[in-house]
């Protein structure tokens, strides 16, 4: 994996609320962060599919699980 160094301002109670969150240092906590927009960017392109994918099964063939 390809890394950048940055620097960023931050207001300082963002941060420290970031952290008691993740349990974690400055560097994990902003990874996590960026990874959640990044889960949140796909989360809303499925939402615009919404109805347009066709499946093949049944919604009862997926429910039966024997």
């Amino acid at each position: 994996m390809k890394t950048r160094k940055i620097t960023v301002e931050l207001p300082e109670d963002l941060l420290r609320e970031a952290q008691q969150v993740t349990k974690q240092g400055i560097t994990p906590t902003l990874r996590r962060g960026l990874e959640i927009l990044r889960a949140q960017r796909a989360y809303e392109r499925l939402l615009k599919m919404r109805g347009q994918v066709r499946f093949s099964l049944a919604l009862d063939d997926l429910r039966d699980d024997t």
